[in-house]
Order: structure tokens, then C-alpha cells, then sequence
């Protein structure tokens, strides 16, 4: 029976908007006098991808910054604003107004709550949660919330999966956790017995176990639990 459910956020439950695309990382590399092409973006991103770690290892600001500038030199930066550019990109990553949730999201998560769900965010991220809940307006809707920069580890590390389990009073068998990476969100869960929901919203579901179920839209979850 399951008793909790467990969300990733970021391209869960919300994605970035434009300061997150090629243009926006092109305004702010301008600012700090580094010229890039927007164009690239998608394949800088593509290549830079290999910088962001899967053993969920202590959580390290300069994981993401180096993985910013990667991007930022992809698309063709270069010189000493790069850092300054991508200390920016990482600040920006924080502010909830930069971002957008999913139309279903709020729906899914209030008909959850209101079946008498446990509701919990397990997040690879330094944004606060608390501000999250309120800009979205989910106020009372989370149990758990639980960001890597204030736990200390980052999914998948056991601990942080532990310690939501712990924080909602359930077991791993009644817990579901849902989130879009194979790597961080559902291997990680799955080490620790507890199941997992792959959101797939583009439809490719590559890398995923066979026994997990694959949603493109969180309408979907309810059959899954």
C-alpha cells in the first residue's frame, strides 16, 4: 500500500523558462562581457552533461558552476567573464520566478493530498523549498521537503532518500518516488526498496528498468500507486 509519494522538482514539477535558454544565457554572458552564440545551446548542453555527477556524492556548489561554464564555452565564451557568467546562471537557478510548473501539477498534487497521500520533494538544488511552495501557491501540501544543499548529499545517495522516508513515518515499500532522471531519482529510490515513476514528458524513457512505469504527464500517476 502506498502511504508517501516523493517528487523530484526541477523538469518534474516545473521547468525553466527563458533566462534557461539560449538567449538568456546569452544576456547573461553579455553583461559580463563574454560573447556566445545562442544557437549552440542545445549542444553545449548535450556535451556538458558528462560534468554533472550520478553517485550522488556531498553536494558541491561547484559542480553546477562548472557544468554552467561548460555549457557557457560550448557555445563559443570564453575568458575570465565565463565564471563570473555562470556564478550568475547558478544564483538565477534559486528564483522560483524563473521558472514554470507543469499546467497538471497543481491538480495532481491537491487530489493527492486531499486522499490522505504523504506528499514529499527530495530536490538536487539549492533553492529553498519553502519559497517554492509559496510562489506556486502548495502552501500545506508537502510533509517532506528536502533540498541536497541543506541535507548535505545529493540523489542518489541513500541517505537523502533515507532521511525523507524517515521525516514522512513510512517504509520504503510504501513509498513512490517520482522524478525524470533514471540515475538520481529512480535508481536511487529503487537501491533502497521503494518504487519508482519515470516522467518521461517527451516520451523517450531511455535507461529505465523495465519493471518502472514511464508517464509523459503526472494525470498518469494515480494508476501507479
Amino acid at each position: 500500500m502506498t502511504r508517501a509519494v516523493f517528487f523530484d522538482v526541477d523538469f518534474t514539477l516545473i521547468h525553466p523558462g527563458p533566462a534557461f535558454q539560449g538567449q538568456g544565457y546569452a544576456e547573461f554572458c553579455a553583461r559580463h562581457g563574454v560573447a556566445v552564440d545562442a544557437l549552440r545551446f542545445d549542444g553545449a548542453v548535450a556535451e556538458a552533461s558528462s560534468v554533472l555527477h550520478t553517485d550522488g556524492g556531498v553536494y558541491d556548489p561547484a559542480i553546477f558552476v562548472d557544468y554552467t561554464m561548460r555549457i557557457i564555452e560550448g557555445m563559443g565564451g570564453a575568458g575570465p567573464g565565463v565564471r563570473a557568467a555562470a556564478l550568475d546562471l547558478y544564483d538565477a537557478w534559486a528564483a522560483c520566478h524563473h521558472f514554470t510548473m507543469y499546467e497538471e501539477v497543481p491538480d495532481v498534487l491537491r487530489e493527492l493530498h486531499a486522499e490522505g497521500y504523504k506528499i514529499g520533494l527530495i530536490s538536487n538544488t539549492q533553492r529553498s523549498l519553502v519559497t517554492f511552495e509559496r510562489h506556486f501557491a502548495l502552501d500545506g501540501l508537502f510533509a517532506v521537503a528536502i533540498s541536497s544543499s541543506d541535507h548535505g548529499f545529493m540523489k542518489p545517495h541513500p541517505s537523502i532518500f533515507e532521511e525523507g522516508l524517515r521525516r514522512a513515518g513510512v517504509s520504503a515499500p510504501e513509498a513512490v518516488m517520482v522524478g525524470d532522471s533514471v540515475p538520481h531519482d529512480i535508481a536511487g529510490a529503487l537501491r533502497l526498496g521503494m518504487r519508482g515513476v519515470l516522467v518521461a514528458r517527451s516520451g523517450l524513457s531511455r535507461g529505465a528498468p523495465p519493471d518502472v512505469p514511464v508517464i509523459q504527464s503526472l494525470r498518469e500517476l494515480k494508476a501507479h500507486l
